[in-house]
């Protein structure tokens, strides 16, 4: 785990680049933070953790109460130890190693956790990484400003030229929009691979839904995630996942685990797209399965 856009899974070979970004921008994204937690409990929190480690933060030595961080309504820890893992877990000093089954964060070691990938050299300076990495996760990714370039945006005007010209990148355009997006060479010959017969459940955050504008202008489809919003304002639900079948997104699912069985709870057909109710079925028998549950089922509102 770290922040790519937003706080992101990202594969184990990517922890190098994160190591050496963070030892040269060792403020990043640490600011407010650290003006709340002493240097000293850092040292303390992180000899505990080599010691007893992989463990959580309720694991260890409690150094007291912190004022917590507020984004935007959602509260951050008020505990210093939890504060302290987040500052060594941004400075790349400790890692995310796993959950309980709770959901709380498990700490350790890269050395430990990582032991494959924490001391590995990196092949590519990390602005170029980085953006190479969005565009193969985006598909096609937008070259006006906005979430996307979350983290790049100091390079925005500058490094994509430079990858145009050395053929790493293209630009392109999609018909009946006047954006231009990056995109891999490769991009034509991707577009026509064989579809499965899959379909897949994405979650809200799946990098084909980052640019919805790109989304709406493709597949006809408008999504918004609307775990923000009041309910009131809500149009379709608190967690609903576009649901992605033979190249088209044809539906809306919203589902919760109940006990040992993943329930459907309501689905939106998309007009105009076929629905193909065997493969919504085995779609979420994938998913239970996933979650290590026994069963499916799909509530009246869901058939």
């Amino acid at each position: 785990e770290h922040f790519a856009k937003e706080r992101c899974l990202l594969p184990a070979e990517a922890y190098p680049q994160y190591r050496s970004r963070a030892v040269e921008t060792p403020w990043w994204r640490l600011t407010e933070r650290s003006r709340r937690v002493p240097e000293s409990v850092l040292d303390a929190v992180l000899a505990e953790l080599s010691e007893i480690g992989p463990a959580t933060s309720a694991a260890l030595t409690d150094h007291g109460a912190v004022q917590a961080l507020d984004w935007s309504g959602w509260k951050g820890t008020g505990r210093m130890t939890t504060m302290a893992l987040e500052i060594l877990w941004t400075r790349c000093e400790v890692v995310v190693a796993g959950r309980t089954p709770g959901g709380a964060k498990i700490y350790d070691l890269p050395a430990r956790a990582l032991p494959d990938h924490h001391d590995a050299p990196t092949a590519l300076p990390f602005h170029e990484w980085a953006l190479l990495e969005r565009v193969d996760a985006a598909g096609l990714m937008t070259t006006a400003t906005g979430p996307i370039w979350g983290m790049l945006r100091e390079v925005r005007d500058t490094l994509p030229r430079r990858l145009i010209e050395e053929g790493a990148l293209v630009e392109v355009t999609v018909e009946g929009s006047r954006r231009t997006y990056l995109a891999r060479p490769t991009v034509t010959r991707a577009s026509r691979r064989s579809q499965d017969d899959r379909m897949r459940i994405l979650g809200p955050l799946d990098p084909l839904l980052w640019d919805r504008k790109l989304v709406e202008q493709v597949f006809g489809f408008e999504y918004v995630w609307e775990v923000y919003k009041p309910a009131a304002e809500r149009r379709w639900g608190w967690y609903v996942c576009p649901l992605l079948h033979r190249g088209r997104l044809v539906g809306r699912l919203e589902a919760r685990v109940n006990g040992d069985r993943l329930e459907a709870q309501r689905l939106w057909r998309q007009e105009g797209e076929a629905f193909d109710d065997e493969a919504f079925e085995a779609a979420l028998a994938r998913h239970a399965s996933c979650l290590e549950l026994s069963s499916t089922s799909r509530s009246r509102r869901a058939r």
